[in-house]
């Protein structure tokens, strides 16, 4: 008999699930068996449509690694593919002096959320999701951001960018305990594709247990005259915004067994959620990504794209 084993009869080591993006759990592997019959089936099962022969391509190209089963999105109260182009604007008022005022209402909350099919995970969340709302404004806009703590622990919203000190979301500066509220305020810059987070301690655990979302601050093309066109194609809102197709892509891990290792890898959170439910762009229409990537306890991530660009 040979000794060359294919890898699905191979032992199903840590890193091999990793690799595959399988996780586990108190001891129990995921889908090890359901790999099997899996990769059985999308050996005989003959695709229809062209999605079915572009998802049966694309996991007989990764050695059909895959989960096994559906998540319950109903039930996270958040959907993966919805989340690619959620944009959080908040409430928009003026000030005395004119300015535009954008108001955002943020709460931190407990809540158990399904990461893998089967898979559930002991969240901190940001209004009920993980990553958090994906909030949006543009260049010179007064931020006002109402945080109230639902939650069991301390937490605060650490906003990368420019602000006071006392708007830092650290102690003494926003981070505030189980039932309180704070109100952070500053101005919104320099634009860009920023995050925001938890800055309690431990940073990391609060991070990783989804602390976590997209601030994306739009330039103002008045004060960036030379490059007009370009500002006003990434200003919300636009003519020649709308002549882009946006997402928003937070990539985030999860340590299932609280060992500092992570088990489970995903793009907003749920693993292999757009293998299964492939993004559908526009052709000859050009795409822009916020991508932010808040593993914790890796030295590095990625980004891989499955498709032609010039």
């Amino acid at each position: 008999m040979s000794e060359t084993k294919s890898w699905l009869d191979q032992k199903l080591d840590r890193r091999l699930l990793l690799a595959g993006g399988l996780a586990a759990a108190g001891g129990t592997v995921v889908a090890a068996g359901g790999a099997r019959g899996q990769a059985s089936h999308l050996g005989h099962a003959v695709p229809t449509t062209a999605e079915e022969k572009a998802v049966s391509s694309h996991l007989t190209t990764h050695g059909a690694m895959m989960t096994v089963g559906d998540v319950d999105d109903a039930r996270n109260g958040f959907d993966p593919t919805k989340l690619l182009s959620d944009w959080d604007t908040g409430t928009v008022s003026q000030l005395p002096d004119g300015r535009r005022l954008r108001t955002f209402e943020v709460t931190a909350e407990d809540k158990e959320i399904e990461i893998a099919p089967g898979i559930m995970f002991p969240a901190w969340t940001y209004n009920g999701r993980v990553p958090g709302p994906s909030l949006r404004a543009t260049e010179g806009d007064r931020l006002r951001i109402v945080f109230r703590n639902y939650g069991s622990h301390p937490h605060s919203m650490h906003f990368h960018g420019i602000h006071a000190a006392r708007m830092d979301g650290v102690p003494g500066a926003g981070l505030i305990g189980p039932g309180e509220e704070f109100v952070y305020e500053f101005d919104a810059k320099p634009f860009g594709c920023h995050l925001y987070h938890c800055h309690a301690l431990p940073l990391k655990r609060h991070i990783h247990k989804g602390m976590h979302g997209a601030f994306v601050i739009d330039p103002d093309p008045a004060r960036h005259p030379e490059h007009e066109a370009v500002a006003r194609s990434r200003l919300l809102g636009t003519p020649e915004n709308a002549g882009w197709q946006e997402f928003v892509m937070i990539m985030n891990a999860f340590d299932t067994n609280f060992d500092n290792e992570n088990e489970v890898y995903a793009v907003n959170t749920v693993a292999h959620a757009y293998a299964k439910k492939p993004i559908r762009i526009v052709k000859d229409k050009p795409v822009r990504i916020y991508l932010v990537n808040v593993v914790e306890f890796d030295p590095i991530n990625s980004f891989h794209l499955h498709a032609n660009f010039p």
